[in-house]
């Protein structure tokens, strides 16, 4: 039998997972024989990049809310500052021109869309439509910020966008908002039909 026919019938967010924290199946509710362990270090392996990526863009989106010299000025350290550095060595120069019309509208932009990206990440709320977003922002940041750091992996928004892609992919089933909501979705429908 399967995790995900163990408990409640695998529709949950959090099946697979008996109430003392345990694997379900065993005696005193878990299961430590290697083909559960791998199962259960499947079904989570997602986690740890979500809460990395949600903190961090979270943090990202905090810390430029918070410096008034980021939004505000036009010196070094500003977002102003930034674009203007990048203007000439930047693959997409006509987005960092496009953002050079309003910087700071442009600022608050990005700081709010990488907070907002962070904590549906972290909440697993709108999880696929949050990493679509945190990867449009990592390409705009790779395509104008980073895309002349020499070699390339010396940038970090080039791995930014491409930790983004299996939570676009998979989404955030587990330990998630959009998981409960699902769950929630498919008992209403059981008692219509059932």
């Amino acid at each position: 039998m399967s995790l995900s026919g163990q408990v409640g019938g695998g529709h949950g967010p959090f099946d697979g997972v008996g109430a003392s924290g345990g694997v379900a199946g065993g005696p005193g509710g878990s299961d430590m024989r290697p083909g559960a362990v791998r199962n259960i270090a499947k079904r989570y392996a997602l986690l740890p990049l979500r809460l990395f990526l949600g903190v961090t863009f979270t943090y990202a989106g905090v810390d430029k809310l918070t410096d008034s010299g980021f939004l505000t000025g036009s010196g070094a350290g500003s977002f102003a500052g930034l674009l203007h550095s990048v203007h000439d060595t930047a693959a997409a120069s006509w987005l960092v021109d496009l953002a050079l019309r309003s910087p700071a509208g442009f600022g608050y932009a990005i700081a709010c869309g990488e907070l907002a990206v962070g904590l549906a990440t972290l909440a697993g709320l709108w999880a696929r439509l949050a990493a679509t977003g945190g990867a449009l922002l990592s390409l705009v940041f790779w395509l104008t910020v980073s895309w002349s750091a020499e070699p390339y992996y010396y940038g970090n928004d080039l791995p930014y966008l491409m930790a983004w892609t299996p939570l676009i992919v998979l989404g955030a089933p587990l330990l998630s908002l959009d998981g409960l909501l699902s769950a929630r979705r498919r008992r209403k429908g059981q008692h219509i039909f059932g």
